[in-house]
């Protein structure tokens, strides 16, 4: 199973629509994720074309995106627990993957999936796969746009981000 991870695609302010990168990418994926800063719902119609699609809301998304999706949730795809939460809750004061870990203290999960820092990120910790896509529209200080791809093979779950470096 192939799924698209993405998030923080703040459009219409940070672009104008999906980077090209993104769409041919998940035109090939069974399952769009996408962590929140959604911001118009009219992103999750742009994705539903490519793939059918799951996320969460964040920080900058309005009570439409919050009722429809929720703030965290627990996802399970190929057998794999997947725990999906934006990351801007002031769960502690170890940066954007603590709040995520925090999130999901104390629940069965084989990988967390986060965003709101913009940062591309990931690292195991406990056996648990932490991935932070980045963002495809809006990179801040880091060299590249990005966003995020997970493989799951018997049970087993890998990642890996796609870089790219124009937004269109």
């Amino acid at each position: 199973m192939k799924i698209g991870v993405v998030s923080d695609t703040h459009l219409p302010r940070s672009a104008k629509a999906l980077p090209q990168a993104l769409v041919e990418e998940f035109r090939q994926v069974d399952q769009i994720l996408h962590l929140g800063d959604w911001v118009a719902m009219e992103i999750y119609d742009l994705l539903a074309e490519l793939a059918p699609v799951e996320g969460i809301a964040g920080n900058n998304d309005g009570p439409e995106i919050i009722r429809r999706f929720g703030e965290q949730k627990i996802v399970t795809l190929g057998g794999v627990r997947i725990g999906l939460i934006h990351g801007h809750a002031p769960y502690s004061r170890k940066g954007t993957d603590g709040n995520a870990l925090l999130a999901f203290e104390g629940e069965e999960v084989d990988c967390i999936l986060f965003g709101h820092s913009h940062q591309p990120l990931m690292r195991r910790e406990n056996g648990v796969l932490l991935f932070n896509p980045g963002s495809p529209t809006d990179k801040r200080r880091e060299k590249q746009y990005s966003f995020g791809i997970l493989d799951i093979e018997d049970g087993k779950i890998s990642a890996r981000h796609v870089f790219y470096d124009s937004r269109e």
